[in-house]
């Protein structure tokens, strides 16, 4: 039965997130992106419980309120505090430095990459969601085309200071009209406004952005074993850096489209999304 649990980690950071499994069991930790929230990853934290394994899926770093460290430093959203954040709830959760399965959707998907590069010998697979690595999303970039710098320019809109006021102003109008462009529905865009449809925590949403600012930092070839999944109809990660990913990794690789799916495959196409990601796992245990 999945719960809403508080993980408290060793900095003194409670996170709210969504528990299942049995403790002990193959521990999957799954990241979750923008505008989204752990909510995204519900019907997957059933599935994976449900399947054997205990699963994880917390509001970062921001989105749980009392895990949100003042945004007037940037320095407290930079990536590599969000990477901390990833490995200390693993601790917290009982699993010390035990080998675990990571997910990661768009923001959690950079995450994610970031991770598998740094603890190879901690990440027992890794499946991401609409994110590319990022070398190859950085050379999607610099196309002559502009097709990938186009679709990413909202990434630079939020580096503005007014940007959550523009993306909060009349009930969210901006944010609703973005999921379900993108197919999500209703509920879940109800579920992810619970979390993040205040001031306090889209103020520390967009300082994930200014953290990083507009280019990515680039990262080695990943080994371990990677599901990748994209949209056809992403928005925002055109096909070139899409298929350019299989340039950086070395270990064993699926690259899997879903046809007709946008950037929020995981409301938008749960059900495959499952599929995919339990197999991936089956095939490659901890």
């Amino acid at each position: 039965m999945t719960q809403l649990s508080k993980i408290t980690i060793a900095s003194g950071l409670t996170f709210d997130a969504l528990v299942a499994g049995e403790p002990g069991a193959p521990l999957v930790l799954l990241l979750h992106g923008f505008a989204e929230s752990m909510h995204c990853w519900r019907a997957q934290v059933t599935a994976l419980a449900d399947a054997g394994y205990r699963a994880i899926a917390p509001s970062q770093r921001g989105y749980s309120p009392g895990a949100r460290p003042d945004v007037r430093d940037t320095a407290n959203y930079h990536i590599d505090r969000l990477m901390d954040d990833a490995i200390d709830i693993v601790k917290a959760a009982g699993y010390g430095e035990a080998r675990f399965h990571l997910a990661g959707h768009d923001w959690g998907g950079s995450i994610a990459w970031a991770l598998a590069d740094r603890y190879p010998e901690r990440v027992a697979s890794l499946t991401v969601l609409s994110r590319p690595h990022p070398n190859a999303f950085n050379r999607a970039l610099l196309q002559t085309d502009g097709d990938q710098a186009h679709r990413s320019r909202h990434h630079k809109a939020f580096l503005e200071p007014g940007a959550a006021d523009v993306v909060l102003a009349d009930d969210c109008k901006w944010l609703r009209e973005r999921l379900a462009a993108a197919g999500v529905p209703s509920e879940a865009i109800a579920r992810h406004l619970t979390v993040l449809g205040n001031k306090a925590a889209m103020e520390a949403a967009l300082a994930w952005y200014r953290a990083r600012g507009a280019i990515r930092a680039p990262l080695g070839i990943i080994a371990e074993p990677v599901l990748y999944i994209w949209g056809e109809e992403d928005d925002t990660v055109g096909r070139v850096a899409a298929e350019g990913t299989r340039d950086f990794v070395s270990g064993p690789y699926r690259f899997e489209t879903l046809p007709g799916v946008g950037h929020f495959a995981v409301d938008q196409a749960g059900k495959r999304v499952t599929e995919l990601l339990l197999a991936h796992l089956a095939s490659h245990p901890a």
